[in-house]
C-alpha cells in the first residue's frame, strides 16, 4: 500500500509539474511567429508590390501598396504561425480596382519588434484601425484568419461602428475549446490566459459577417465554425470548402467561394445565408 501511494504521489507530483509548465510556456504553444530583420522583410514585400506601413513615429505596423487609391480596405490578421507577408495571397483574392488590402503584422512577428500575446495583438489592431480611420473616411473591413479571427472580433466588441464588417477565415468559437481538444488530458480551461473568445466578443456586434469554414479542418476543428456561426445567427453569412483543411483552402481567385466573398464585401446586404460550392 506504501508503494502504491508513493507512485500516486509521483504521478500527481509529476502531472503539477505538467500542469506549471504549461502556465509558464503556454505561450510558445499557441504562437509561432516567423522572424526577419526589416531589411530582408522590406525585399520580401518589395517582391509582392509592398512597402512597409507605419505609424506616426515611424514604426512598424504591417505592409500595403505604395499610394493606394481612395476606396474600401481590408485589414488583415493572419493566424497563429509565420508572419503577415507569408498571406500575400490575400491580395490576389480580395484585391482589385477599388479594394486595398492591407496586411497587418502583430508584435514579435516577421520585422516588428514586441512579444506575442493577445494584450499586445489587439492593442496593435486598435492602433492600426486608429491609422486607417484618419487616413479617410471609407469602410474598413476586417479579415481574420484562423487566431486572426480573434484579433478581428476583440477589435469589433471595442470598435463596433468603425468598421464595416468582418470576414472571419477557418474560425474558431473559443480558443478553451480548441486548446481542450488538443490537450484532453490538462485542465486548460483553467489554465489559458489568453482566451480568445470570439462568441462573447462578437455577442453585441450588429455588423455584417462573413465565416469561411475548411470542411476538415484538423487545427480548430470544423465544428467551431459552426457553433461559432451558430452563435450569430442571420448576421453571419457562411460558406464552407468541404475538402480543404485549415492550412489548405483554396486561394484560387476564381475557386469558390472567394468571388462570392468579394461580392459579399461590396454589398454584404445583397448576399444570402448560405451557399455550397
Amino acid at each position: 500500500m506504501a508503494t502504491l501511494l508513493k507512485l500516486l504521489g509521483l504521478a500527481l507530483g509529476g502531472y503539477g509539474v505538467l500542469c506549471l509548465l504549461v502556465v509558464l510556456f503556454q505561450r510558445g504553444l499557441m504562437y509561432f511567429p516567423s522572424r526577419a530583420p526589416e531589411a530582408e522583410a522590406l525585399h520580401t514585400a518589395k517582391g509582392l508590390g509592398l512597402e512597409a506601413w507605419r505609424d506616426d513615429n515611424g514604426n512598424l505596423m504591417g505592409w500595403r501598396i505604395p499610394k493606394p487609391a481612395p476606396g474600401l480596405r481590408v485589414l488583415v490578421f493572419h493566424g497563429n504561425a509565420g508572419s503577415a507577408l507569408d498571406r500575400g495571397y490575400y491580395l490576389d483574392l480580395l484585391g482589385s480596382t477599388g479594394t486595398e488590402v492591407i496586411l497587418f503584422e502583430y508584435p514579435g512577428y516577421g520585422a516588428r519588434n514586441g512579444e506575442p500575446s493577445q494584450a499586445s495583438f489587439v492593442e496593435g489592431a486598435m492602433q492600426a484601425l486608429t491609422q486607417l480611420r484618419k487616413e479617410a473616411p471609407g469602410p474598413i473591413w476586417l479579415l481574420g484568419e484562423s487566431l486572426g479571427g480573434g484579433v478581428a472580433s476583440q477589435v469589433a466588441a471595442r470598435r463596433p461602428t468603425d468598421i464595416a464588417g468582418l470576414l472571419l477565415v477557418t474560425p474558431f468559437a473559443r480558443m478553451t475549446d480548441v486548446a481542450a481538444w488538443h490537450y484532453s488530458y490538462l485542465p486548460v480551461r483553467l489554465l489559458l490566459r489568453d482566451r480568445w473568445d470570439n462568441v462573447t466578443a462578437l455577442a453585441g456586434y450588429p455588423g455584417p459577417i462573413g465565416l469561411f469554414i475548411a470542411g476538415r479542418d484538423e487545427v480548430v476543428g470544423t465544428a467551431q465554425g459552426h457553433l461559432l456561426s451558430r452563435s450569430l445567427g442571420a448576421r453571419a453569412r457562411l460558406w464552407e470548402q468541404p475538402e480543404a483543411g485549415h492550412n489548405s483552402f483554396s486561394t484560387r481567385p476564381d475557386a469558390y467561394p472567394w468571388p462570392e466573398i468579394r461580392a459579399f464585401l461590396a454589398n454584404p446586404a445583397a448576399s444570402g445565408k448560405q451557399t455550397s460550392p
